[in-house]
C-alpha cells in the first residue's frame, strides 16, 4: 500500500509542477524562452514518475497509465480553475502521453533492460516532448486574443513580463528544449529506477 501511495504521490507533485505550463503562451514576450524552461520540467518530471512507476511494475504500459494519471489531474485542475473565470482552452492537449508510450517502448522493445530505458527512453522522452509541446502551443488560441480577454493586473512586480533578450531561445525553441531535455532526461530516468530500490526494501 505504501508503494502505491507513493506513487500516486509523485503523481500529484509531477502534475503540480507542470499545470501551468500553458501559461507562456499568456506572456507573449517570455513565450519561447519559457516554452523551452516549461518543456524541460515537463520533459523531468515525466520521466522520473514513469520510470519509478515503470520499473516499480516491471509492465510495460504503466509509463503511458502514469502520464494519464497526469493529464486527467490537469484536465480536474485546469478545470477548477476554468469555473474561476481563467482561460481553459490553452492547454487541454495530452501531450505527456506519446513520450511516455515510447518509454514503454524502449522498456518493452529492450526486454526490460534498466540501462535501455535510461539510456533510450530518456532520450527518446527528452527529444519527443518538446514537438508534441509545440504541436500544443500551435492548437491553442492567439495569445494576444487571450492577454486582451483575461487581463491579469494583480500579478507581482517578479511575475511582469519584460521584453526579454532571447537570443537562441528565439531562434528554435524546440530543438533547444529537445536537446537539453534529452540530457536531462537521461539523468533523471536513472533517478526514477533508483527510487524504486529506495522505496522497495
Amino acid at each position: 500500500c505504501t508503494h502505491y501511495l507513493f506513487i500516486v504521490v509523485v503523481a500529484v507533485n509531477s502534475t503540480l509542477l507542470t499545470i501551468n505550463a500553458g501559461d507562456y503562451i499568456f506572456y507573449t514576450d517570455w513565450a519561447w524562452t519559457s516554452f523551452v524552461v516549461f518543456s524541460i520540467s515537463q520533459t523531468l518530471m515525466l520521466t522520473v514518475g514513469a520510470c519509478y512507476y515503470l520499473t516499480f511494475t516491471g509492465v510495460p504500459g504503466t509509463a503511458t497509465y502514469y502520464a494519464l494519471i497526469m493529464t486527467v489531474y490537469t484536465w480536474i485542475a485546469k478545470g477548477a480553475w476554468f469555473a474561476l473565470g481563467y482561460p481553459y482552452d490553452f492547454i487541454v492537449t495530452p501531450v505527456w502521453l506519446p513520450s511516455a508510450m515510447l518509454l514503454d517502448l524502449a522498456y518493452w522493445a529492450t526486454k526490460k533492460n534498466k540501462h535501455s530505458l535510461i539510456l533510450f527512453g530518456g532520450v527518446l522522452v527528452g527529444m519527443s516532448l518538446p514537438l508534441f509541446n509545440m504541436v500544443n502551443l500551435i492548437t491553442v488560441a492567439d495569445p494576444l486574443e487571450t492577454a486582451f480577454k483575461y487581463p491579469r493586473p494583480t500579478l507581482p512586480p517578479y511575475m511582469t513580463p519584460i521584453e526579454p533578450q532571447v537570443g537562441k531561445f528565439y531562434n528554435s525553441p524546440v530543438a533547444l528544449g529537445a536537446g537539453a531535455g534529452a540530457v536531462l532526461a537521461c539523468t533523471f530516468a536513472a533517478l526514477g529506477c533508483k527510487l524504486t530500490t529506495w522505496t522497495y526494501r
